[in-house]
């Protein structure tokens, strides 16, 4: 910082100096709007994809992985396809929370993140209520994936 010291009121008046260079957390104005250099130069194709991939991919929470391995179930690909496809159902009517009923297996999703939140068995199921879902998609073991 700088002092220094004016004539009129004898004050000092104080003027901070920048410890650093200074960089904005907000993109700039342009003249032709609000354009952002694209600093990686990717094809507004290639991001327009891969964000649609990474918004469509099925997560599972780590709640939900612990209770998968911890009963010994494993989903293959076709079984997350069929369970993504019952997401994407519940997701067009509107659902928050959902119960995914797979053969023996209770999922509860949050549909906004697509995220598989926890997993049970049927053998576990017996005393429990299922509470915060607002739908229930069922998925036979036969059907094709969605």
């Amino acid at each position: 910082m700088k002092v220094q010291g004016r004539e009129q009121s004898r004050q000092p008046l104080i003027i901070p100096q920048p410890a650093a260079e200074i960089t904005r957390n907000r993109p700039v104005d342009t003249p032709a709007g609000n354009v952002r250099a694209n600093p990686v130069k990717q094809n507004f194709g290639e991001v327009l994809s891969a964000e649609f991939k990474k918004s469509a991919d099925l997560k599972l929470s780590a709640h939900a992985e612990r209770r998968l391995r911890e009963r010994n179930v494993i989903l293959d690909r076709e079984d997350m396809q069929k369970i993504e496809g019952a997401v994407h159902k519940a997701a067009a009517k509107g659902s928050r929370e959902s119960l995914v009923i797979y053969g023996d297996l209770a999922l509860v999703a949050n549909i906004k993140n697509k995220t598989i939140i926890t997993a049970m068995e049927g053998k576990d199921m017996n005393e429990h209520v299922f509470t915060n879902i607002d739908s229930a998609v069922f998925i036979r073991k036969g059907d094709t994936p969605a």
